[in-house]
């Protein structure tokens, strides 16, 4: 990759994170911090470039009148040479829970070292109810006032104050305790709502039942409000049973995903490490209007402590975060069923409003056997079903052409008798030839306008029929389609309401084949649907607008010509939800497909979509009404609004100097 081509080159706007549940023996300082050190040193060979211990873990968090001797607070300032010196000896950020003293107070602290620099962020709330009583030995922070307080020890002048936010780049770090998260708001909402896209929190919560359920959720909820990375480490197995226990947590959320999480219960160190994406953070606040709002009325002064962590060469390195191939679809087999369920509702209740409004009993679809008229029609029959509709008001019509299959006819027909739709039948041959004949262009030339005649005279049957019948022409083409504008202006590209428009290819298989799991095969009809739907599936994607071969099969294979579609929904997910360029497009490509693509075809792909996304646009300018089912829409009122005459040449630049 060329120098200065990307000032993410080598990082792609990660950083990678450790959080560490360590073993410990309560008051055993010394041993504590050897643990400790071992476990930093493992993480730092996994490339962490900050690690989390827990709330106290040098000493324990259930020390109890332990914190009021001498002797353990004075073990604890001799510690901090050890943790120092392990951090100036592998580099990185470290952050450790544990006990320092100033004037009388007593602070349950975040310690954090880098490089020649040690620092500490005191905890604010102290739970002082049911097992808790921290306020019998710790000061809260609300005493220093927000102010950078200054704790001296024999050897360390220690900078202490909540309002430190370390940042190194992009990445800017704050810290919270705990309780802090617990309260109505937290800390470290305010951090976020300051700078801060990485939240530390330091822990010691104990077990009960059911409170981990509730905690993983408080995490997922608070990186999702904040827009920003958690990272949790709470304490485990070497804490005090007398009245309690520890389980240990490392959790790392991001945006209200959990990244990693550690083994709870364990006897051995649990380590969860993650590659935390500081560039989709921050894309996705600047695109967060309210986000940016809450500064005005939440701003403080905070003080920026600039950090090394080094980088992570992500060309080498296995990247710890899962890469997902199809981002629209949940992996996961019972979410994607509830999933597909909410999408077809979804599908179905704007279709219904718009009939009702319209007061409309009729539709007009086109039926071509292939996917995407298949779920159109899917969900028409789904809306007329619940509006309590004769579902004879939906016209299907198929309309064979030069290239219509016999394979795709047999499913189009053989799918609208078993719906008990109305069933036309109207082929476009004789009306295309008339028109290439007015038109003066010579049919055996296969060309852009022999595909697109066939396209807009079906479309124009499609309009004169509804005209005819009172009806509504339901659009079939998907989100897919729109990105890449795979789709004839005014002729497929257009419709009154287009239940597809949200939806991307890979995600529209998916959403037939519900239909097929959800349709009762115990009976002939019910066999029938489902049967055709299996086919559907398993046919081609093709518009099938170029002649069959000699024996009647699909010629025109649509992923030939354009790309595979998963290589497309996956460039689309990520160039708009997280507002991504080629360069990083292409790295997380390359993870998520290694083994299925090598480099050279996803970077044709991809200089692919980039073209034809930036060219195609005067087609999504003037789309049909359709309702949104996700976080990514092309919709020109909506969410995506670009000029047709933007110009493509920096995107394409960027590919065409990406390494294959």
């Amino acid at each position: 990759m060329k120098d200065g081509f990307n000032p993410y080159s080598i990082d792609y706007g990660y950083v990678r994170i450790a959080s560490v549940v360590p073993t410990l023996n309560v008051g055993d300082v010394a041993g504590n911090v050897s643990s400790i050190i071992r476990d930093y040193e493992i993480a730092r060979e996994r490339g962490a470039q900050i690690v989390v211990f827990p709330e106290l873990c040098v000493t324990g968090y259930t020390c109890g009148d332990l914190f009021g001797n001498e002797a353990l607070l004075d073990a604890c300032e001799q510690a901090l040479a050890d943790l120092f010196n392990a951090n100036m000896q592998h580099g990185g950020m470290l952050i450790v829970g544990m006990p320092l003293r100033e004037r009388g107070h007593l602070f349950n602290c975040a310690v954090v070292f880098n490089e020649f620099n040690i620092y500490a962020v005191p905890k604010t709330y102290l739970p002082n109810y049911k097992e808790f009583y921290e306020k019998r030995w710790f000061t809260s922070a609300n005493i220093t006032r927000d102010a950078v307080t200054v704790i001296k020890t024999s050897r360390y002048t220690i900078p202490l104050s909540t309002n430190f936010i370390f940042e190194s780049g992009r990445m800017k770090l704050a810290i919270e305790i705990c309780e802090d998260l617990w309260v109505p708001v937290p800390p470290s909402s305010i951090h976020a709502i300051n700078g801060a896209n990485i939240l530390v929190n330091l822990s010691a919560s104990n077990e009960l039942v059911g409170k981990h359920n509730y905690l993983k959720n408080l995490i997922k909820h608070q990186s999702n409000q904040c827009i920003a990375a958690y990272v949790y480490s709470s304490s485990g197995y070497g804490e005090s049973t007398t009245d309690l226990v520890f389980a240990g947590n490392a959790i790392i959320s991001e945006n209200g995903s959990t990244l990693a999480k550690g083994k709870r219960f364990s006897l051995e160190p649990q380590m969860s490490i993650a590659d935390v994406d500081i560039e989709a953070l921050e894309n996705e606040r600047r695109l967060n209007g309210s986000f940016t709002d809450s500064m005005y009325q939440f701003s403080r002064n905070y003080t920026f402590v600039p950090v090394q962590l080094g980088r992570v060469d992500y060309e080498k390195e296995e990247l710890l975060r899962r890469v997902r191939k199809t981002p629209f679809t949940p992996t996961e087999v019972s979410r994607l069923d509830s999933r597909c369920e909410e999408i077809i509702n979804i599908q179905t209740q704007g279709l219904m409003r718009r009939m009702d409004f319209t007061h409309t009993s009729r539709l007009v679809v086109g039926i071509s056997g292939g996917l995407d008229s298949t779920l159109a029609l899917m969900v028409a029959v789904r809306a007329f079903d619940r509006l309590k509709l004769d579902r004879k008001g939906i016209y299907g019509i198929t309309m064979p052409g030069f290239g219509t299959s016999g394979r795709t006819h047999k499913n189009a027909v053989a799918l609208m008798n078993a719906l008990g739709i109305t069933v036309k039948e109207i082929s476009i041959a004789p009306a295309v030839m008339q028109h290439f004949a007015d038109i003066e262009h010579d049919p055996n030339v296969q060309d852009v306008t022999y595909e697109n005649c066939q396209a807009r005279e079906r479309t124009q049957i499609l309009m004169d029929y509804a005209n005819k019948v009172g009806a509504m022409v339901l659009g079939t083409g998907d989100l897919s389609e729109l990105a890449l504008g795979w789709a004839t202006y005014n002729g497929d590209h257009m419709s009154m309401y287009n239940v597809n428009c949200s939806i991307p290819k890979t995600l529209a298989k998916h959403l037939v084949m519900w239909f097929a799991s959800t349709t009762a095969s115990s009976n002939p009809t019910g066999m029938i649907i489902h049967e055709t739907l299996l086919d559907v599936l398993d046919t081609p994607i093709s518009p099938e607008l170029t002649k069959a071969d000699s024996e009647g099969n699909i010629a025109q294979m649509t992923e030939d010509l354009v790309g595979p579609y998963e290589l497309h929904d996956f460039f689309l997910y990520n160039m708009l939800r997280h507002g991504f360029g080629p360069v990083k497009i292409y790295f997380l490509a390359r993870k998520a497909f290694a083994g299925d693509y090598d480099n050279a075809t996803i970077k044709k792909w991809l200089t692919t979509f980039s073209r034809r996304f930036f060219n195609q646009q005067f087609k999504r300018s003037c789309l049909p009404d359709g309702p949104k089912v996700g976080n990514v829409s092309l919709s020109p009122r909506g969410d995506w609004r670009m000029p047709s005459d933007a110009s493509s040449a920096l995107w394409l630049k960027q590919c065409d100097e990406l390494p294959v």
